[in-house]
């Protein structure tokens, strides 16, 4: 599963997609299945909600190095990342996760690593609610994904189907997703690489054949009473 991916794993999507719930996910699933170093950097310097560096205590307990910003304190938070950034991109020990911003301006923080990055050993994966208004359709995914490619200078690998009500999510929100994601892949080339799902939400189970690897999540960013 995750540790068949690239070493680095550059992790995006529009606001609202659930991008950092996934990266938090997937570092801890990496950390589960791969031996070695793994590390994860909170680069969305837009988001001042649900930020991986929230949870800094509990991945460095599970042996995951935490970068983020040199402001430390859960209330201070600037537009600023630190530059231990680059560390695992030149570590080859490193099994790197990226969370990074979802628009034009949370990737110019790519600007120091880019020249750093080699495409054998990178993947750029957007994460996809389609619930959400910019990406409810084909045209609004691939529209936000070239956006994604011009600002950062790479090309996406693949999509995650993170279509989702929150705790209101059925079975039907992951097909629906499914269908639009689809047609992406159809026009575009790029395939769906994971499609998330919160066991405990679907009683009715997981639908049979969506694109992509299932991808078992807990909520880690979001209080019971969110």
């Amino acid at each position: 599963m995750v540790s068949n991916d690239k070493r680095i794993r550059i992790i995006t999507g529009h606001y609202g997609s659930g991008k950092t719930e996934f990266a938090v996910n997937y570092v801890t699933a990496l950390r589960e299945q791969t031996e070695g170093k793994v590390a994860i950097a909170d680069l969305d310097i837009v988001n001042v909600y649900f930020r991986s560096r929230e949870k800094k205590a509990e991945l460095e307990e599970k042996g995951i190095m935490v970068i983020a910003s040199n402001i430390e304190g859960a209330g201070a938070d600037v537009p600023a990342v630190s530059g231990a950034m680059t560390m695992p991109v030149t570590n080859k020990e490193f099994q790197y996760v990226v969370d990074l911003g979802g628009n034009d301006v949370g990737t110019l923080v790519l600007g120091r690593m880019k020249p750093l990055l080699h495409p054998e050993e990178t993947d750029f994966f957007m994460v996809v609610n389609t619930y959400r208004p910019n990406t409810s359709t084909p045209e609004g995914v691939i529209e936000q994904m070239e956006n994604l490619e011009y600002a950062s200078g790479l090309k996406v690998t693949g999509f995650i189907n993170n279509t989702n009500l929150v705790r209101e999510t059925t079975a039907q929100c992951l097909v629906e997703g499914d269908a639009i994601l689809r047609e992406v892949t159809k026009r575009t080339g790029v395939p769906v690489k994971y499609v998330t799902y919160v066991e405990e939400l679907l009683t009715e189970g997981v639908p049979e054949g969506l694109a992509g690897e299932l991808f078992p999540m807990k909520f880690n960013m979001r209080k019971t009473w969110m």
